[in-house]
């Protein structure tokens, strides 16, 4: 079953609007998806910042 999902708007720069375009065109995945995985990534980039639970094991992006 597919999550539900939100909707929201964004500000982009024309160059990301138009690097997006030709991604979509060329791999057919829709932008949103894109977008998507592009906040999960700054999420995990800066999850020291949110709450929870602290790692037993440092991630693989963390320094030791």
């Amino acid at each position: 079953m597919a999550r539900k999902k939100i909707s929201t708007t964004i500000y982009i720069t024309p160059e990301q609007s138009e690097k997006l375009k030709l991604l979509h065109e060329r791999t057919q995945v829709p932008i949103a998806v894109y977008i998507r995985e592009g906040i999960d990534l700054v999420l995990k980039k800066h999850s020291r910042a949110l709450p929870g639970q602290i790692p037993l094991v440092p991630m693989d992006d963390e320094k030791a």
